[in-house]
């Protein structure tokens, strides 16, 4: 289960790439290119946020493109501010950019991925920890816990830290965060039924 992760997210990135060559549309080409970054790239965004606001405006949106090397120029950057910033007041609401920004998926695709979260949320406060984890996942067959590089609660920590960006390690995961990760999976998946299957077989459900 902990190392189908990593093969979701190697298939994502180069379907991403693959897809890039053949969009105009801006929108999917900013989500191409955070998905080409793997699927914490979506999350990323929140060190653009320089101010903890929860908002950006266009020079911290900007920035954040710059920084994370997307490629675009001016004018694009302006019209995807435009479609995130919903009731024009100048600034985008960070949530609503996540959400916009996440690869459209089924109502079919949405309920497994809650199904799996569910599972995983033993203690039902909507949050997985290690605490959860250490319910559902047996981690003596995991390579580096075998060989003594890893304690048991590293390898739930590498496991939380797949579905979170590299700058909200919080040891913590949200249904959020489960499913952005899930949308950037999903979006190199076909159709509903292979993901159902990908999800049923990964989480036993």
């Amino acid at each position: 289960q902990m190392s189908g992760t990593a093969t979701h997210e190697r298939e994502m990135a180069t379907n991403a790439k693959r897809s890039l060559s053949k969009t105009t549309d801006p929108l999917e080409r900013l989500r191409l290119q955070c998905l080409a970054k793997g699927s914490a790239g979506i999350k990323v965004f929140k060190i653009i946020d320089g101010n903890n606001s929860r908002t950006l405006d266009f020079n911290e949106f900007l920035r954040g493109l710059r920084h994370y090397a997307v490629m675009i120029n001016n004018e694009e950057a302006q019209e995807l501010f435009r479609i995130f910033d919903k009731d024009d007041s100048g600034t985008i609401d960070f949530d609503e950019f996540l959400v916009t920004l996440r690869p459209p998926m089924s109502n079919a695709r949405k309920e497994i991925i809650m199904q799996a979260f569910q599972k995983l949320d033993k203690t039902g406060d909507g949050v997985i920890t290690i605490e959860d984890l250490r319910e559902v996942y047996n981690v003596k067959y995991h390579p580096k816990y075998l060989n003594g590089d890893w304690t048991e609660d590293q390898v739930f920590r590498a496991f939380l830290d797949n579905f979170v960006s590299p700058y909200d390690k919080d040891g913590k995961v949200t249904t959020e965060e489960f499913m952005n990760y899930y949308a950037g999976v999903s979006a190199s998946i076909d159709t509903d039924i292979s993901f159902i299957v990908m999800m049923r077989n990964t989480w036993k459900l």
